[in-house]
């Protein structure tokens, strides 16, 4: 999951809305997928040429232009994402509303379902007989699945950790051999602890958890906090988000974060870039930090730790989940569509995007060819990833239920405002069950 092009906004906020009359009536297609050589693909990407995502791109597609052996050819369409999370998925938007997609689309992952129920992705199953599935993730392969079948292959897999400044954690007294471990990770208590002492040392906030984006950050790396401690965001079919988001074991989850601010370990409001510079001792981040320290704060000589857990449960859980590739249900060109998708996430493809664009491999393969070639925070959050990691919801209305997220997050965040948790957890919930009704009409 990189943060620079998923991270900024929740996706496809009305697909499920718009791909429902998108899909109907349309009469005659005028899908761009539709024109060209039978054997002639185009994929639309959410970045740039010039990204490093961008250049892995065109690595893999020129690759699969020679290499594929039936003729097929594939044409990388790069549309960057903006900062609001526009521009990318306007530009979906638009071409689900006038059926003009490409033969293949790249999504996040949570809004798989959305795409599927709507009928804008077709399934991969009949496709994948050489795809070797028992390597793949299983993270990867649970996010793609609706409904039983098989619509989105993540081209890339994402982690997040603790990262801290260990010359800080020195100043600060804090005993290295009680750094916490995958096997022993820090408890609630034991993080808050910690938190103090670097508080009291440098007069300042701990960690910065990104409070402050108020956007898909919140859903992606908070959910662990409710998760570890028992508690969930909706019920396992994905239809009841009352009685789940609103439970005692998930408001004692955003109770946490909370009390991070409340007791000044954390910030709604951080200094940018405060961790990089040594104003603050921990991160909360993702893999993609680390590509930023190494070119731009070489000075910082960090770690990552585990997700701090429940004193309750003990129980440590990470979250995972990136963007995909799918076949648009217009495409004329299936087996060419597919032959790309399934090429695009093979052991070698997952190797240049791994070690191109610095995010997790999608498969175990992967993750043995690259394992010398990585930095030790990279094989960290890798491990953390096989023992612990979990994917978002799979919900038709996720778009608006991790919105509320977010702001039950945001909520819980401002407690000068002293609200209690309780009572925004059942607001939220509110609105998210809302939102799931409403889908299922």
């Amino acid at each position: 999951m990189k943060k620079s092009t998923v991270i900024k906004a929740v996706g496809l906020l009305t697909v499920a809305v718009i791909a429902g009359t998108a899909l109907t009536g349309c009469g005659k297609s005028t899908s761009k997928a539709s024109k060209g050589s039978d054997k002639d693909v185009t994929v639309w990407v959410n970045t740039s040429d010039e990204t490093p995502e961008g250049k892995a791109w065109e690595k893999i597609s020129e690759k699969f232009n020679t290499d594929n052996g039936k003729g097929y050819k594939v044409k990388v369409e790069y549309i960057p994402r903006s900062g609001s999370g526009g521009g990318y998925e306007d530009k979906v938007n638009a071409a689900i509303t006038t059926n003009t997609l490409p033969d293949i689309v790249s999504l996040d992952g949570p809004n798989t379902a959305a795409y599927a129920s709507s009928k804008v992705i077709a399934p991969l199953d009949d496709y994948l007989k050489d795809a070797k599935m028992d390597d793949v993730l299983d993270s990867i392969k649970k996010q793609g699945t609706y409904n039983g079948k098989f619509y989105a292959f993540g081209f890339s897999e994402s982690g997040v950790g603790v990262y801290y400044n260990k010359k800080m954690f020195k100043e600060a007294g804090i005993d290295p051999t009680t750094i916490p471990t995958l096997q022993k990770p820090w408890t609630w208590q034991e993080f808050q602890a910690v938190s103090a002492k670097i508080k009291e040392k440098f007069n300042s906030p701990a960690i910065d958890i990104q409070l402050a984006n108020a956007d898909e950050m919140l859903t992606y790396a908070y959910t662990p906090f409710i998760w570890s401690n028992g508690g969930d965001v909706v019920s396992e079919d994905g239809k009841k988000a009352e009685g789940y988001f609103n439970d005692k074991k998930s408001v004692e989850g955003l109770q946490f974060i909370q009390d991070l601010v409340k007791k000044g370990y954390t910030t709604n409001t951080p200094v940018k870039k405060g961790f990089e510079t040594g104003k603050y001792a921990m991160l909360l981040s993702g893999s993609w930090t680390m590509a930023d320290l190494a070119a731009n704060y070489k000075d910082i000589d960090y770690g990552i730790l585990p997700y701090p857990v429940s004193d309750t449960t003990k129980k440590l859980v990470s979250p995972t989940g990136s963007w995909e590739l799918a076949m648009s249900s217009a495409t004329k060109k299936k087996d060419a569509a597919a032959a790309f998708i399934v090429y695009a996430t093979n052991t070698e493809s997952s190797k240049i995007m791994s070690l191109g664009n610095q995010v997790l491999p999608i498969r175990k393969s992967t993750a043995e060819l690259i394992k010398n070639d990585i930095p030790e925070g990279m094989k960290f959050l890798m491990e953390q990833n096989q023992l612990s990691g979990k994917s978002r919801p799979v919900v038709v209305a996720y778009p608006q239920v991790s919105r509320a997220f977010q702001q039950a997050a945001a909520d819980a965040g401002y407690f000068k405002e002293n609200p209690d948790v309780q009572k925004v957890a059942d607001t939220r919930a509110a609105e998210m069950q809302a939102a799931i009704d409403k889908a299922k009409k």
